[in-house]
């Protein structure tokens, strides 16, 4: 079976004009794009890795736009995931993995996915990246922030210039900008929900500023200019239990502002959801190593899910795709910065 991977070494007719439903006729499947520019070594750019978050695609497309009548300042490899699935508007499709669970260093198992994206590494390895962005939505209430996996002076400075909330994590495994992370400098940036032009404007706007940097500093970021996070945990419903918002009957009646919760370092004993029969705690809790550590954050009280320390939540969600499909949200601790190159 050949591979689903695309390859351009320009871009396609009426690519710039082209909503994101009609990617999928107009590329014909997800596609590497690469573009010459005045600094060999290309910025790598991917998008759409979920079909329905794309402030990412049209971000870059307002970017390439901009430099439509001139030479990039930088070369680009631009890589556009799931096009599949933005026609319908989805994430993914029944069927599908994550496209972004399944690049080097997965947990899944081998699928035409997987290999595209061992694919699309191995050429951009060739290639040698100057950095690499992954451009995404949530749909929680979330401030704009950029994720990192590795505790990198470049990194960090690189997560700075898009926003001084930062996020550390090493899990979930697959994702794209830690198997890009061997390679180059990567951030996830994540921009806010769908549909906000903020988003776009500030996705861009950072875009923009790493195609024309010459060089990413790799000297300590001050302590004052980032409030750097680490990711300790992800939340997910089991299957077995249902789940509602506000006064829906269900097994977990989660307040109906959870998604306010993001960002927010909560107090021991905060209250996050009502109870109905349910018999000890009703959320699956894995910590980096994949341990169960729900009782380390949560008790159940009076039919009432609480916290049990201080914590703070992010990318909470009220999307009942979403926490089926991929997790109710993660919690996050507060990171100390390195200040040495021994750090």
């Amino acid at each position: 079976m050949g591979s689903l991977l695309r390859h351009y070494e320009s871009l396609p007719d009426g690519l710039l004009e082209a909503d994101p439903r009609q990617l999928a006729a107009l590329l014909g499947g997800p596609s590497l794009i690469h573009l010459p520019g005045r600094r060999e070594q290309p910025l790598f750019i991917s998008v759409l890795l979920h079909g329905n978050e794309t402030t990412g695609w049209l971000a870059l497309q307002s970017l390439l736009k901009r430099h439509r009548e001139r030479e990039l300042p930088r070369a680009l490899s631009l890589f556009i995931g799931n096009v599949e699935a933005a026609s319908d508007g989805l994430r993914r499709l029944a069927g599908q993995p994550d496209y972004n669970r399944v690049w080097p260093g997965s947990d899944y198992p081998d699928s035409p996915e997987k290999r595209m994206m061992q694919e699309v590494f191995d050429i951009m390895q060739q290639r040698r990246p100057f950095a690499s962005v992954d451009v995404h939505n949530n749909t929680g209430i979330n401030p704009h922030y950029a994720c990192i996996n590795r505790i990198d002076h470049r990194y960090l400075h690189l997560g700075s210039m898009f926003s001084r909330t930062l996020v550390y994590f090493i899990r979930p495994a697959g994702v794209q900008s830690m198997a890009f992370a061997q390679l180059c400098p990567a951030l996830t940036v994540e921009c806010g929900k769908v549909g906000q032009s903020a988003g776009e404007e500030h996705a861009e706007e950072f875009l923009h500023a790493c195609l024309h940097l010459s060089e990413i500093p790799d000297h300590p970021v001050a302590a004052h200019d980032v409030d750097l996070f680490h990711t300790v945990a992800i939340v997910r419903v089991p299957r077995n239990y249902s789940f509602g918002f506000g006064e829906q009957p269900a097994d977990i009646c989660f307040i109906d502002d959870l998604d306010h919760l993001n960002f927010r370092e909560l107090p021991a004993g905060a209250t996050l959801a009502q109870l109905d029969g349910v018999q000890g705690l009703p959320l699956e809790v894995s910590d980096e190593q994949g341990n169960d550590v729900a009782a380390q954050y949560f008790r159940v009280e009076d039919d009432m899910l609480r916290t049990t320390r201080a914590l703070m939540p992010s990318m909470f969600t009220l999307d009942e795709r979403v926490i089926r499909q991929d997790c109710l949200g993660y919690l996050m601790e507060r990171y100390p910065l390195p200040q040495s190159d021994e750090a």
